[in-house]
């Protein structure tokens, strides 16, 4: 059989230029700058601005995998020097509906408490649903979250979980309203548990180009999401605040 797939390819005509096949995946790069870098409805970066970016591998079967990073306060993640966190899972269309499995290592490089010495590494792993523009997604913490432990503050605290809703509706070319409500529970430490939410709208451009605007808020307790440096300048992480950013994805 191959022998004469090969004599009848000889055979025939070679066609003047090879057609182009396309990859079975794509690659994709982006960053932006942004006002500053907002996780869950807490500010990162104690409210001043963040470069971010990561690049993003899709494979056509629904496989993808990605990394992202970005500059945090070392006071609001104690000791960190940034943020990486290293993704991927499957996603799946069927109609209308995305059906989405994944997982979400964060990594802070230098992020330990003193003087425990414990790090702030998390991996969680995720399931989401999407139809159209309503998306429900639930991350579950399987190791401590965020450093809280028996070694640092007495409890672990793995299981600690996420759930949150999200709808981006274009609702007029390359306008999109976004709408985000979501609760964090830290297991073992009810005072750190908040519900957040935001409002907001993004605008497409040419070339990858995106800018967006969204007020931000929580009802996180400020006497545990406020952070001073050196007991001088306070901020409340969880208060509310508006983001800005503009991004490229290419």
């Amino acid at each position: 059989m191959v022998g004469a797939a090969l004599a009848g390819l000889i055979a025939g005509p070679f066609p003047a230029q090879a057609e182009e096949v396309a990859a079975p995946y794509t690659i994709s790069a982006n960053v932006g700058l942004f006002s500053q870098y907002i996780f869950r409805g807490i500010s990162y970066t104690q409210e001043n601005p963040a470069v971010q970016g990561g690049f993003d591998f899709v494979h056509e079967s629904g496989a993808y995998l990605g990394i992202w990073g970005t500059n945090v306060s070392d006071l609001a993640l104690s000791n960190a020097t940034g943020e990486i966190d290293v993704y991927g899972g499957y996603a799946k269309a069927v109609g209308d509906w995305i059906f989405d499995v994944g997982f979400l290592q964060f990594i802070f490089p230098g992020g330990k408490y003193d003087p425990s010495g414990e790090s702030l590494n998390t991996l969680e792993l995720n399931a989401a649903v999407t139809w159209k523009f309503v998306q429900l997604k639930y991350s579950y913490a399987v190791t401590d979250y965020f450093g809280f432990s028996t070694k640092a503050f007495g409890a672990d605290s793995d299981g600690s979980d996420y759930i949150e809703l999200n709808v981006n509706y274009e609702f007029m070319p390359t306008w999109v309203v976004n709408a985000h409500a979501g609760h964090q529970k830290v297991k073992n430490y009810d005072d750190y548990d908040f519900t957040d939410w935001k409002v907001g709208v993004t605008k497409n451009f040419d070339g990858g180009w995106q800018a967006a605007v969204a007020y931000v808020d929580t009802n996180a307790d400020k006497n545990f999401y406020t952070i001073c440096d050196n007991g001088i300048r306070c901020k409340d992480t969880g208060d509310s605040k508006w983001l800005l950013y503009v991004k490229r994805t290419f």
